[in-house]
Formats: structure tokens, sequence, C-alpha cells
């Protein structure tokens, strides 16, 4: 009998096509996976049953992506600064280019960036230096409305 027709040959195919999708992603998806079908392939070589084979491959799966990824998640990746732009709703900024929506033109300063801006109201057009609330966020503009004192 071929090795590749049994189930060591399968395990072994899924182990590599796990791993080959880890190495392709880099992302911690298939690692737990791999690491399951590897358990199961040496199962499956000492000769235990396939049931067996797949009720381990499921526990070691599972058990590597409840007790490692964890770990693992905190190790990578760390450096990514997390950011929420729902947050600039409602925050108080300074026009740095009249806002028009008939010209198409408006900037707005945040946190030492410009950014585009648009008036919530086509027909009204706010100066530069005045002060707006932002109101929503459409595409990559703030939609910002006038202070009124």
């Amino acid at each position: 009998m071929d090795f590749i027709s049994t189930p060591a040959g399968y395990w072994l195919i899924i182990t590599v096509a796990f791993a080959l999708i880890e190495l392709a992603t880099v992302g911690l998806v298939t690692i737990w996976f791999a690491a399951g079908s590897f358990v199961a392939l040496i199962l499956a070589i000492l000769g235990v049953g396939i049931p067996l084979q797949i009720a381990v491959f499921v526990l070691v799966s599972v058990i590597c992506i409840a007790a490692v990824r964890p770990l693992a998640a905190k190790h990578f990746n760390n450096n990514l600064t997390k950011t929420n732009i729902d947050s600039v709703i409602g925050k108080k900024l300074i026009v740095k280019t009249t806002i028009d929506n008939m010209k198409d033109s408006g900037k707005v300063e945040m946190e030492g960036s410009i950014w585009l801006a648009r008036s919530t109201d086509d027909d009204i057009i706010i100066p530069e230096g005045e002060e707006v609330v932002v109101e929503k966020i459409v595409g990559n503009k703030l939609m910002v409305k006038k202070v009124i004192d």
C-alpha cells in the first residue's frame, strides 16, 4: 500500500498544507491546526484508529488556540497603534482653509494633521479661523458644522 493513501499520508498532507498556509499568511491562523494534524499523524503512524486521530486533532488544535494564541498574540504585532476614527466625532477643530461644499474645498487641523472637511450644510460657507465640530466622517472627509456660541 502506498504511504500517501494511508491515514498517516493524509495527515502529512494536511499538516504540510496548514504549515504552508501559515507561512503564506504569517497571521497565526492555521499553525494551531498544523500542530493538531501533526499529533494525529504520529498517532496514525503508531496505528491508532481514525476516530481517535480525529478527536486528538480537534483537541490539540483547540488547546493550542486557547492556551498559546493569547501569549503569541501579545508578543506579535505589539507595535501597532490602536485607532478609533469614531472618537473624532464631537471634537472641536479650527478651519485652516475655507470650507465651501460648492467649490469642493475646505480643510481643518486635527492633532497636527490637516484633514479634508466639508460642511454638513451645503449652503453654509465656513471661513478660515472659525471653530467647527465634527458631526460625522464620510470616506476621508470630516463632516463639520460651525460652532455656535
